[in-house]
């Protein structure tokens, strides 16, 4: 088995794993260690059906179901349908669900459809961002708070809207979420801070609309540095993991109407955790129990 890194500063391939078979306890340990160290972890040429991949993802921990609130693919409670669908096309940056109280730790997604051009995946490293800020931005960052919700602002670009995307956003927002989260967060794993902000970001708590934007977009501009980033080309069979607490990611919306299908698993996480050691709290909705077993963790 051999560990071949991909970005300088994010990402990793493994070469010569088949997940398709049982996993020891030894390498399961060293997929875990390389996911906290490289953020995002790349496993080309896999022949993986639904069982196989849920199965794998346990390695990480416990996992949530599909969604919040979108449907499950049928028969499989715990795995999402990421279509090319124009109402379900994710072509911002993200983090995964941030707008619960405990978004999830890591996420797996595996490649079953991919266009014959376009349709690239781009990563993140938060932790590399938050040590990009001049100190005084530093400083800064460690005492804001911000809300993230599921009613973001998808109508940015009125061009892009279609029906199809109102429909999928009516679905999306079923269930209103709206959670403070810090905006700079610990990884309880590697004990670094990260810039937990993203596309579900609305806003910072005691700013202005006008003053969130401000700051947000500063902050923001750090993490989508082309230094902190990595471009995943999809090839059918590609199963990518990545940590949630310290990535972001932006799905390409540049393949037209050509085909694309992926299915994801999520990870449960914990209650993300601030520089200052205080946790994230819910101002509007539920603990989103039945989407993640560590709700109240």
């Amino acid at each position: 088995m051999t560990i071949r890194r991909i970005g300088g500063r994010i990402g990793a391939e493994f070469l010569d794993v088949d997940l398709a078979q049982p996993i020891s306890s030894e390498l399961a340990a060293e997929i875990n260690s390389a996911l906290v160290e490289h953020k995002v972890l790349v496993f080309r040429g896999q022949n993986l059906d639904d069982e196989a991949h849920v199965r794998f993802s346990t390695i990480f921990g416990a996992l949530t179901t599909a969604h919040p609130t979108v449907p499950s693919v049928d028969g499989q409670t715990n795995v999402l349908e990421v279509a090319g669908g124009e109402g379900a096309r994710a072509n911002t940056w993200h983090t995964d669900v941030t707008f619960v109280l405990s978004p999830p730790k890591a996420t797996t997604l595996r490649s079953l459809v991919i266009p014959s051009h376009g349709g690239d995946t781009l990563f993140s490293n938060t932790a590399a961002a938050y040590q990009d800020l001049p100190p005084h931005l530093r400083v800064l960052a460690d005492q804001l708070w911000a809300v993230h919700s599921n009613e973001y602002d998808y109508a940015e670009h009125p061009q892009f809207r279609t029906d199809e995307l109102d429909e999928y956003q009516k679905v999306f927002t079923s269930t209103r979420y709206r959670t403070a989260h810090p905006v700079v967060r610990i990884n309880p794993d590697s004990n670094t801070p990260n810039l937990f902000i993203g596309g579900f970001t609305t806003g910072v708590v005691g700013l202005s609309k006008t003053e969130s934007r401000d700051v947000l977009r500063l902050l923001q501009s750090y993490v989508t540095r082309p230094e902190n980033t990595l471009r995943h080309s999809w090839k059918v069979g590609d199963v990518v993991v990545w940590d949630n607490r310290s990535t972001q990611h932006y799905a390409v919306d540049d393949y037209g109407d050509l085909p694309r299908r992926l299915h994801r698993v999520t990870i449960a996480g914990d209650i993300p955790v601030g520089a200052d050691g205080n946790k994230s709290y819910l101002i509007e909705g539920d603990d989103a129990a039945h989407y993640t077993p560590s709700a109240v963790a």
